[in-house]
């Protein structure tokens, strides 16, 4: 590819570029992460990179504490606790009171617990409404539960963005679960997550929101909005590490009453009394399940730490100036015309990602990845940038589109080369 850059107004848009990062309350933050030379990282909200402490805390786990203290660093350091710690540094990001967050397992496993407590609790009825796009995963989960307990007891119902509040008014008593993902993981539209639980609730509707687009990114209140559940991921914008454990939120008025389906021995009163019949616990640890896996949370406690250093609502205004500014550039340059946005054009209800549908949407983020910028692909047709400021400058955003554009310009993306297909796309 020709390395002469060809984008429109270039020069003015790289000193925009630096002129905001010279203002930026953030740039140290860069600081704190590893990050691999010459990349510019626009996949984020896919996972997160890898912070400076989540590797010195890996070391110290395996070295230290698991090779030299053994089995007794359950106590001496306080392994067994890390579920309500991690769980405590979260809450704060969720706008959610202590003692009401802890992480655990994946999404899809604490969405299943939610949802069988949720429909049993709400019983009779049977109905779990969502969003057609939603995260498939989520969708599945409900049909598992249905396949499981008939679809006497448990029916989704999945039905486009703008018509979910329609049926809610309409049809309101007759739906147990309201699912939700607050920001779309394709067009990173956000929902009123206010609003929307308001209706529900005045419906008797218990609401779940997954928030894996959204914790850490934007601001959230949940407690403020009196969400029942809610559930979301540590690998994205918490930056805990591929596969890093989740977490689940109980509104505190549900604790004593809730009762959730995998009653494995860490959700027990007394875990280890070994008794034999099981009591749940009281409290949020009521939504553990099994032994937690303590090096992938030890890492994720300490990425957590990060968030010491930055607000969210410094984090949510850099973001939405950064799509502001990539989303104004893209406008400016004749050669990218062709790229449609999906995201909304409000910013105020979009999270921190712009997503483009174009035909070759796959080919020309290969052709973007073999040049330096790794962006990610939604199928069937979305390029997808994601923008963390932590890690991000407005440099690394003029940069990547340079990369872009002249990748688009000369066509880059219809060699044969980037339209292979890999088995993660």
């Amino acid at each position: 590819m020709n390395d002469a850059i060809i984008m429109n107004n270039a020069h003015e848009w790289q000193q925009k570029a630096s002129k905001l990062d010279q203002n930026d309350d953030l740039s140290t933050c860069k600081d704190l992460f590893e990050l691999p030379a010459n990349i510019v990282y626009l996949d984020g909200n896919s996972l997160g990179p890898m912070p400076i402490a989540a590797k010195l805390q890996a070391k110290e786990v395996v070295e230290q504490q698991w090779a030299q203290g053994l089995i007794t660093s359950w106590n001496t350091h306080q392994w067994i606790d890390l579920p309500q710690q991690v769980g405590e540094r979260i809450a704060p990001l969720l706008g959610a009171k202590k003692n009401q967050v802890i992480s655990c397992d994946s999404i899809s496993v604490n969405l299943f617990k939610l949802l069988s407590a949720a429909i049993l609790a709400n019983a009779p009825r049977k109905i779990v409404l969502s969003q057609k796009d939603n995260f498939p995963t989520d969708l599945y989960m409900v049909d598992g539960l249905s396949s499981l307990m008939g679809t006497e007891k448990v029916e989704l119902v999945s039905l486009a963005s703008d018509q979910i509040l329609d049926f809610i008014a309409r049809e309101g008593e007759h739906v147990s679960v309201l699912m939700l993902t607050h920001v779309n993981f394709r067009s990173g539209e956000i929902h009123n997550m206010q609003e929307i639980t308001a209706l529900a609730h005045s419906k008797g509707i218990l609401t779940i929101w997954d928030l894996a687009h959204s914790a850490g990114i934007v601001p959230l209140e949940l407690d403020e909005c009196n969400v029942d559940f809610a559930v979301g991921c540590g690998y994205k914008y918490l930056n805990g590490g591929p596969g890093a454990p989740a977490f689940v939120y109980v509104n505190q008025r549900h604790l004593n009453t809730i009762s959730q389906p995998l009653s494995g021995w860490m959700g027990h009163a007394a875990p280890f009394a070994f008794e034999h019949d099981y009591e749940a616990s009281p409290n949020i640890k009521k939504m553990l399940c099994g032994t937690p896996n303590v090096i992938s949370m030890s890492i994720l406690h300490a990425a957590l730490s990060i968030f010491e250093r930055a607000s969210i609502a410094q984090i949510r205004k850099k973001s939405m100036c950064m799509l502001a500014y990539v989303e104004t550039l893209i406008d400016d340059q004749p050669s990218l015309s062709d790229l449609h946005l999906i995201t909304p054009s409000n910013p105020d209800i979009r999270g921190s990602q712009l997503a483009y549908e174009h035909p070759k949407a796959y080919e020309i983020c290969q052709a973007l990845i073999a040049f330096g910028v790794i962006a990610d692909f939604r199928a069937p047709n979305i390029l997808r940038f994601g923008f963390a400021p932590l890690y991000l400058s407005f440099d690394d955003c003029f940069n990547a589109l340079v990369i872009l554009t002249n990748i688009m310009h000369g066509k880059v993306y219809e060699q044969a080369k980037y339209g292979l297909k890999h088995a993660v796309t």
